[in-house]
């Protein structure tokens, strides 16, 4: 196999739907991860990586108290199209370890796309979870997608503070603890608005909600 293209720290380098395809991301405290588009293979990785996810990672990911991913759970994250649905996974460059995920999946309208990503603990605060925005951004506008929408979950008393930090961003709809925004995906990088709510989310003010397999819980 080819050596993976590097690309440094913020640079929203392409990937493309070629599953062989890789890039070596260096992140901004030094470390090195190797993203590429997901592979039926990665189920292991993805078991393992969800392993490392602490209870609150979880529950503040997925929204339920899961233990572990079901058979057909992982076969939803892995077995992917890469066109209406596309998953970006990155691989700590020394251990070999599935550390993240990023991922798509194109709505009803064919031009927007549900959009989360997911980073275990000891990655996290690293800028794992910017890079992945950045790449899955660059393979979301290949295949035509223009928006991203995500669910944030937030305490009641917090959601003033979150809605007045994502700016322009289209909010879709509210309930309690958690509100559906809409992001218009720039022609490059992820933009302004976007890196608003990852900041957001990142400041531990509300986190990305929707779970891996898309708001419509896949299988059992």
């Amino acid at each position: 196999m080819d050596e993976p293209r590097a690309a440094p720290p913020g640079d929203p380098e392409m990937l493309s739907s070629d599953d062989s395809a890789e890039l070596r991301v260096e992140l901004r405290d030094g470390a090195a991860v190797i993203v590429r588009p997901i592979r039926p293979t990665d189920r292991e990785a993805i078991r393992g990586a969800f392993a490392r996810l602490s209870e609150r990672s979880r529950y503040q990911r997925f929204m339920t108290a899961i233990t572990a991913l079901s058979e057909s759970q992982l076969d939803y994250l892995t077995e992917v199209d890469h066109h209406d649905h596309e998953a970006l996974v990155a691989f700590d460059a020394v251990a070999g370890e599935g550390v993240g995920v990023g991922r798509f999946v194109r709505l009803a309208d064919g031009t927007s796309a549900e959009a989360a990503v997911t980073v275990i603990d000891d990655w996290q605060g690293r800028g794992l979870g910017t890079a992945l925005c950045n790449l899955l951004a660059e393979r979301a506008r290949d295949e035509g997608i223009a928006r991203f929408t995500a669910l944030l979950l937030a305490e009641n008393d917090q959601m003033h503070d979150v809605l007045a930090s994502l700016g322009p961003a289209k909010v879709l709809s509210r309930d309690s603890g958690t509100v559906v925004v809409e992001v218009a995906i720039p022609e490059r990088g992820i933009g302004d608005h976007m890196a608003g709510v990852l900041r957001v989310v990142a400041g531990g003010t509300v986190e990305l909600a929707t779970p891996p397999w898309g708001l419509r819980e896949a299988g059992d």
